[in-house]
């Protein structure tokens, strides 16, 4: 298989922390690798290196690492925070910097719009060079399937989800071969995602990706790449055999260890009882001991959050909704919502961006009034509520000023009291980075450092939207068990799946035009269900359409039912669609000759463009049909 993607001796620091150091990686055409580090570590660096976004360092001996990408197609790079020209509509984004076609196909759509006749004939006469009709139809498939509709909207007025779907209407009609994406779930509604997973899963272009989302990791990719302790480990399969084969590995590890260092003891002995002999001695032997002291000194970095804060005691009443509604002016988020909450129950919202999951969570927590209706809150409740937009921190204060502003110290689970500096240590911020300033950590350390600010107030009725987002797996991981042990309330909106199927016991699935229903059940047994209605919905129209294809042809069915033979109706139809098909040959040959002419008033080019393509879907039919009577007349 040939290689698409080879880099050799990568490094990266800052400041005096080394993030990798002298990293080999290669990459073959048609993998899906995806990589696997904690917050930090330096995986957003990586994947800016090999973009070609960023450099690597000199290493010790004043060399640079080097990457080389062989690809004839074409790179992509979805960053995590994509940047634009927010002056530029979303049409001028989605087709600015593409291939020969897409740039084509963008001029042919300006000229339609401009009513230019030169333009618009010199853009057809394009469109007929490069084949361009059928990747026209592609286009507007994938605009249509990342809802973005409309196109001149500037970029500025876009939301930070609709910004990620320009991005990668972007990346997938540019067609490139190697494509690079940093957290590409980030921001998208679930249907988006399933839409992207299936696209990645069909496409044969090679990918280079940073996922938190495991159902993503699990579907999609075929090789996973772990970034620990400055190291590459490759494991050839999809996530789940990454946990498996990774389990595999610490265990060897581990036993390799334990027994060099029993090895150590031994020799270490003998190094110590001969120390005058050992000029003599064999020197592969005091060699080795060296290599042998190396290796039982190494350690796992099993380092990993560590949530054991307190939840303040909960009462019986916790929160009663009657009749909740909001509107914002003539758009409907909440209507008639009525619903008590119960103590220890875990809920998962769910539906479209927009629909108004994050104001329903601002309504019931007091945030913003309601418009309607009563929500009467128990007295114990203390809210921890975790924003999707995160918290403004001064990025000039410290990670310890941070904490501290909050509270000074944290109560345990076990009842125990300690103090915000032992609570951060517990969050992965070691005492070396409490006065790191928070404009130097990475985006997950400071989603991570959010999280701390939420928990160490000991809440009891908590509030995450979209918790997943720059967390690592590790992260992800603890805070899973965490929730699931939860002894107060949680309500959780997230576009992360595993996430959602780990944590919620039910949902509240949002509508729209304020309808909330309640759903019991996983996230996972629903999309199933939506999607089995989906089908039966399906099935139900063709039945229709069959039946009344029957009904229409009882008749002829009655008349030949023991061989197929073309009735005499059939036979009338297949001469008048020769016929038709002649005809229609003709005019689009005639039309084709109009077009090209140069001679049609703008008004009259547009009217012959329109009707050319309705000449062509007519023969499309019509050939189909002829088809189908043909092999019965055989």
């Amino acid at each position: 298989m040939a290689s698409i993607l080879q880099a050799q001796k990568l490094s990266k620091r800052y400041g005096t922390k080394i993030l990798f150091e002298e990293l080999d990686l290669n990459i073959n055409e048609g993998e899906k690798v995806a990589l696997i580090a904690p917050n930090g570590t330096g995986k957003s660096s990586l994947l800016k290196i090999i973009a070609g976004e960023d450099t690597p360092d000199m290493n010790n001996n004043g060399e640079s690492g080097t990457v080389q990408i062989f690809c004839e197609g074409g790179i992509a790079y979805l960053k995590q925070e994509p940047t634009f020209n927010l002056e530029k509509t979303v049409f001028e984004e989605v087709f600015s910097g593409g291939e020969e076609i897409a740039a084509t196909v963008a001029n042919y759509e300006r000229a339609l719009l401009s009513q230019d006749q030169k333009k618009l004939e010199e853009a057809m006469l394009e469109m007929e060079r490069v084949e361009g009709w059928q990747y026209e139809q592609k286009i507007k498939q994938v605009l249509s399937a990342l809802q973005i509709e409309e196109l001149d909207q500037k970029m500025k007025e876009l939301s930070g989800g609709q910004k990620k779907r320009v991005a990668l209407a972007k990346m997938m009609i540019n067609e490139a071969s190697f494509i690079i994406m940093d957290e590409p779930t980030n921001h998208l509604d679930l249907i988006v995602i399933e839409y992207l997973e299936e696209y990645l899963k069909r496409s044969r272009v090679t990918i280079l990706m940073v996922t938190h989302d495991r159902y993503f990791l699990d579907r999609v990719c075929n090789k996973i790449i772990e970034l620990e302790n400055g190291e590459l480990y490759t494991y050839n399969g999809n996530y789940s055999y990454f946990l498996e084969k990774r389990e595999e590995r610490l265990e060897n590890f581990i036993s390799e260890t334990d027994r060099a260092k029993n090895l150590f003891k031994t020799e270490l002995e003998w190094m110590r009882r001969m120390p005058q002999a050992r000029a003599t001695k064999a020197k592969y032997r005091v060699n080795a001991f060296y290599d042998l002291k190396e290796k039982a000194n190494q350690k796992i970095s099993s380092d990993k959050i560590k949530i054991d804060s307190a939840s303040t005691r909960l009462g019986t009443k916790i929160i009663n909704c009657k009749g909740v509604s909001h509107n914002y002016h003539n758009f409907v988020t909440i209507e008639d919502f009525t619903y008590n909450f119960s103590k220890g129950e875990k809920i998962g919202l769910v539906g479209p961006n927009g629909v108004g999951k994050t104001t329903f969570l601002e309504v019931i927590t007091g945030a913003i009034p309601l418009t309607k209706g009563e929500i009467d809150l128990g007295e114990t409740v203390v809210f921890g509520y975790y924003r999707q937009k995160g918290i403004d921190f001064n990025l000039n204060d410290t990670v310890i000023d941070a904490v501290q502003s909050i509270a000074e110290v944290v109560t345990m689970n076990d009842g125990s009291v300690i103090n915000v500096s032992q609570f951060l240590t517990r969050f992965l911020f070691p005492h070396s980075m409490h006065n790191t300033k928070i404009e130097k950590l990475s985006g997950g350390e400071k989603r991570r450092l959010y999280l701390v600010t939420v928990l160490m107030q000991n809440p009891n009725f908590l509030i995450l939207d979209e918790p997943t987002n720059d967390l690592d797996l590790m992260t992800l991981n603890v805070l899973e068990d965490y929730l699931s042990n939860f002894p107060g309330c949680v309500i959780i909106v997230s576009h992360d799946r595993y996430f959602l199927d780990k944590i919620a016991d039910h949902l509240f699935v949002f509508e729209g035009e304020g309808v909330i229903k309640d759903y019991v059940g996983k996230y996972s047994e629903y999309r199933e269900m939506v999607k089995e209605a989906e089908k039966q919905k399906l099935n139900l129209e063709k039945d229709s359409s069959l039946t009344k294809l029957k009904s229409n042809n009882k008749l002829e069915s009655n008349k030949t039912p023991e061989k197929k033979r073309l009735s005499y109706k059939e036979k009338k139809e297949l001469e008048s669609i020769e016929t038709k098909l002649e005809r229609l040959s003709k005019k689009k040959s005639s039309l084709e000759a109009a077009l090209n002419s140069g001679s049609l008033s703008p008004d009259k080019l547009i009217e012959n463009s329109n009707q050319y393509a309705e000449y062509l879907k007519e023969i499309e039919t019509l050939e189909h049909r002829w088809l189908e009577l043909s092999e019965i007349s055989e």
